[in-house]
């Protein structure tokens, strides 16, 4: 990546959830940790670059076992609340995360470091996503464990994008990221910051300016955004785990999406193209990351980071004038650009 027009100055990166524990595997302690050097492994070049580099992450799969174990031993042990549950999966995994970050900055023989923030973000307590949960946490069941579960436990349980049955919890919109300056102080001393872990610990302000936390988990990719637009940063991209976004998914149409504008990635959101339990949050959060001042934002697989850096790879959502200015004249129209 020679090019300087390939490395953004400033790069928020958004990692899921599975950095640490993917689907069936082992999530023992050992286990965590051979799935972090493997994401380690994957990232290092964007670690390597020298740039200011942020860092945030899901935590849907752990959060979501941490609330099932305060079930089980909830008459053995006095159940958390979600807030503190969300604090907990975030201090984890930013440690597990910075530790593999760093070994493998190190044996690549670069003395960059990698910090985690606990980091608070603040909603609106009367948003409506409280009276309605929505997002999927935890690991899969099929229905009759999800209903069972719901009846034994009394938690809320819904069907997960044909992939199985979760539980799902509230996810109000995150309003104001706390201590945001801490972030961008440790930015300009080159330092990678993991933050707004698990969407960040969902808070909310009373009429004296107490913070109080509150049951939910923020979407992680939302708060991305937010993070990005407050700091400047204005490329943004998220990994997940396919190298592109698709249209008309799993039928005979699909389509791939490469260079997309942001009004086309509007028309394809209220055409029901993105489901809300994958896809959706991701194109949300892109959305809303460009409307706020971005430049592009990109959606990859991890192992397709760096190329899709480059532009090889992955969609890339651009405002409207800057796909019109990298589409010849002749050809706008069958690019769907006006």
């Amino acid at each position: 990546m020679r090019n300087p027009v390939d490395i953004p100055r400033r790069l928020i990166v958004a990692v899921g959830g599975n950095a640490l524990d993917a689907n069936g595997s082992d999530d023992s302690p050992q286990g965590q940790r051979i799935i972090a050097a493997q994401t380690a492994r994957a990232m290092l070049p964007l670690l390597l670059l020298d740039n200011q580099l942020v860092i945030t992450h899901g935590n849907g799969p752990q959060v979501g076992k941490l609330l099932l174990a305060n079930a089980i031993a909830r008459e053995r042990v006095t159940p958390q609340s979600l807030d503190i549950l969300v604090a907990q999966t975030q201090g984890a995994t930013a440690y597990i995360l910075s530790q593999a970050f760093e070994n493998a900055l190190r044996e690549a023989g670069s003395p960059r470091h990698v910090v985690g923030l606990v980091t608070q973000v603040e909603v609106d307590p009367h948003d409506p996503a409280f009276g309605n949960p929505t997002k999927p946490v935890g690991p899969f069941f099929t229905e009759r464990e999800a209903r069972a579960l719901a009846d034994e436990l009394g938690v809320s349980v819904r069907e997960d994008s044909g992939r199985g049955w979760r539980y799902v919890v509230p996810s109000p919109y995150p309003m104001h990221i706390c201590d945001i300056s801490l972030v961008e102080a440790l930015m300009c001393l080159r330092t990678v910051v993991i933050a707004g872990g698990g969407g960040g610990i969902p808070v909310v302000r009373d009429e004296q300016g107490r913070r109080h936390g509150v049951e939910a988990v923020i979407d992680k990719d939302l708060t991305t955004a937010a993070m990005a637009n407050v700091l400047g940063i204005r490329d943004m991209m998220i990994l997940t785990a396919v190298p592109r976004v698709a249209i008309d998914f799993g039928k005979p149409s699909q389509q791939e999406l490469s260079r997309v504008s942001l009004s086309q990635m509007r028309r394809y959101q209220a055409e029901g193209q993105f489901p809300a339990g994958s896809m959706g949050p991701k194109v949300q959060a892109a959305i809303h990351f460009l409307e706020g001042g971005g430049r592009r934002a990109i959606i990859t697989s991890l192992e397709s980071a760096v190329p899709a850096l480059r532009g090889e790879t992955g969609t890339h959502i651009v405002a409207d004038a800057d796909l019109e200015e990298a589409v010849p004249a002749d050809r706008r129209n069958a690019a769907g650009v006006a």
